[in-house]
């Protein structure tokens, strides 16, 4: 089927006289997951993780994807004729380096430029300026060959009190305004959907998992200007956003409003930015690209939003070790698969005041399967739970007041020595980081060390980060915040108080386990003295660590009264919503442990 389609696309490249055409993992806003009538790159290759990118030639088919879905895509790739470029491995070129080694002189590019972000076409466009190659960006072959192409995603968006946000839509207008005025900006474009509604106060249900709006936003000195499909509005949201001075204009028309600005500063962003907005500013506009401010006010969240964070975690933790207990006790007696009990911890969050659905798509894998980082489970893969390995679960709830992100790696029966260790030194790595004591001025990349060591000195790694930003009500990766060892753009931000960062080891072996075991953390404000201002972290994740998983000889007695610690307050605030056979497995699970 796949090759099938290339050769259709083929077809249109001919007929357009494109001889190579990339297709990204994106919609019009650069997200990071779009909804189902923007998965060209999936329905051209049939990967589906939610990272790569596709390049189509005459004679050749490619797929760039990272560390973290290299397995997954070796297996969605069989059959096929693309061949799958590991970015970042030696030797694998990157798409830039492909294109100029496979391009002729005079020939064209195509992509859609409203799905490819503005610094990706310029790099193309300066990398293959010397082999005079031309860029067609106003055609989405792939969508033009997509016959039974599903439909955007879209109902009325909802409207979020201050009892949540702790600040107004106004207060928010405001303080942007004033960030504006410090860049000398007299218009600012966001077009990042999770900066667009959380500046709002709304959320909506476009993307699955996400709770955002399709939608961009302008804002001059005295205008905010909402562009919006007609489908997210009804009377309640026109009021709303009458009464904090939003206009309203139809969802296409922000190119024509951008085509129509002269001699203005423009605040936004070009990786964030789509390349045929970008195309359509008159040259008198003079362009200031940078973050969008809104992505660091985000990411920092209020005390209001913070007291909301920890008590949906008090909920998440509830379903998440209800799950645990129910796997231990009916491994081997009943039947289980990954879709099953996945299902059936869904079940469980569903229980829970507030839950609203997925914040991601659940990572249920058994045995081999958790030694793909992005793991998902179909019937073709489902693998049945056995009494012995290791079973690995990556989920989280949207709730009213938060959102989760949770790791566990559960023993289902016997382990191997190996198993036990790889599993210790993982849960190691997640206590390090949580206790990171560190200056206020450090970024994740000088963090990154506190979780990574423990592998580096034993010559092991692992190829994902070590965390993430986590949103509100939002976006379950969010920037600026990060735990990376490398650094890339937009990761060298400096942790602040409120913001809230997954912290998230792992270790996977291809072919046998994965194994990876994740807490959320708080950055909060630590001592102040002659140094300067301490930061520290607050655990807000809560669940039992697998305690017959340990090789507590590998532990120190710092990282066991550590794991002591957590466990302790795991049960003060778990314990409460079980019942009592529930809570006395907790209890044992949560007891004490010594070297």
């Amino acid at each position: 089927m796949v090759n099938k389609r290339i050769e259709k696309l083929r077809e249109k490249m001919r007929e357009a006289g494109v001889s190579a055409y990339l297709v990204p993992t994106s919609d019009f806003h650069q997200s990071e997951y779009v909804g189902p009538y923007f998965k060209c790159r999936e329905y051209i290759t049939g990967f589906t993780g939610s990272a790569g990118t596709a390049v189509i030639t005459m004679d050749e088919a490619c797929l760039w994807t990272d560390g973290r879905y290299f397995v997954q895509a070796e297996r969605q790739l069989a059959g096929s004729n693309i061949i799958l470029m590991k970015m970042g491995e030696e030797g694998v070129p990157t798409i830039e380096e492909y294109l100029k080694q496979h391009l002729n002189k005079n020939s064209c590019l195509g992509y859609d430029g409203k799905v490819v972000d503005r610094q990706l076409g310029e790099k193309l466009r300066n990398c293959l300026a010397d082999q005079k190659v031309s860029i067609s960006s106003n055609r989405d072959l792939v969508g033009e060959i997509w016959g039974d192409r599903p439909l955007l995603l879209g109902e009325p968006f909802w409207i979020l009190g201050e009892d949540y946000t702790g600040e107004s839509a106004l207060s928010k207008i405001r303080r942007l305004r004033e960030k504006m005025k410090e860049e000398n900006a007299t218009v600012h474009m966001i077009t990042v959907l999770d900066d667009i509604v959380w500046l709002l106060n709304i959320r909506g249900t476009d993307i699955p998992c996400n709770p955002v709006v399709l939608s961009f936003l302008a804002i001059t000195e005295n205008k905010v200007i909402l562009f919006i499909r007609e489908v997210s509005l009804n009377k309640e949201n026109r009021e709303y956003l009458e009464k904090i001075n939003v206009q309203v204009r139809d969802y296409n028309e922000i190119y024509q409003f951008a085509a129509e600005l002269k001699n203005e500063t423009v605040l936004m962003e070009k990786a964030k930015v789509n390349d045929c907005l970008w195309e359509s500013l008159d040259h008198t506009n003079k362009i200031i690209d940078k973050m969008n401010p809104v992505s660091l006010m985000k990411a920092v969240k209020n005390q209001t939003e913070m007291e909301h964070i920890r008590r949906v975690h008090i909920k998440d933790g509830t379903a998440v070790t209800k799950f645990i207990y129910w796997l231990k006790k009916n491994i081997g007696k009943i039947p289980m698969d990954e879709i099953s009990v996945s299902q059936y911890l869904e079940k469980l969050r569903r229980q829970q005041e507030g839950y609203m659905g997925d914040s991601f798509s659940t990572i249920s894998a058994y045995g081999s399967n958790a030694a793909m980082c992005h793991y998902r489970a179909t019937e073709e893969t489902n693998k049945v739970l056995e009494p012995r390995g290791f079973y690995l679960v990556d989920s989280g709830g949207q709730y009213m007041g938060g959102t989760t992100d949770i790791t566990r790696t559960v023993a289902m029966g016997p382990l191997t020595e190996e198993e036990k260790t790889h599993f210790t030194l993982v849960a190691i790595s997640m206590l390090r980081m949580g206790h990171t004591k560190f200056l206020a001025g450090c970024s994740g990349v000088n963090l990154d060390l506190a979780a990574r060591e423990v592998f580096w000195k034993r010559g092991l790694n692992f190829n994902h980060g070590t965390g993430h930003g986590v949103g509100y009500m939002l976006n379950v990766h969010e920037r600026p915040n990060a735990f990376r060892w490398k650094e890339m753009s937009g990761t060298a931000w400096e942790f602040q108080e409120g913001m809230l960062t997954s912290d998230e080891p792992g270790y996977y072996v291809e072919g046998s386990h994965g194994i990876r075991t994740e807490n959320l953390v708080l950055c909060r404000k630590g001592e102040k003295n002659a140094y300067g201002q301490f930061m520290e972290f607050e655990f807000v994740t809560f669940a039992p660590i697998d305690l017959d998983a340990l090789d507590l000889s590998l532990m120190s007695r710092e990282e066991i009264a550590w794991l002591n610690d957590y466990h302790k307050q795991v049960y003060e605030k778990i314990s409460p919503y079980l019942d009592e056979e529930e809570k006395e497995w907790l209890r044992e699970s949560t007891r004490e442990v010594n070297v």
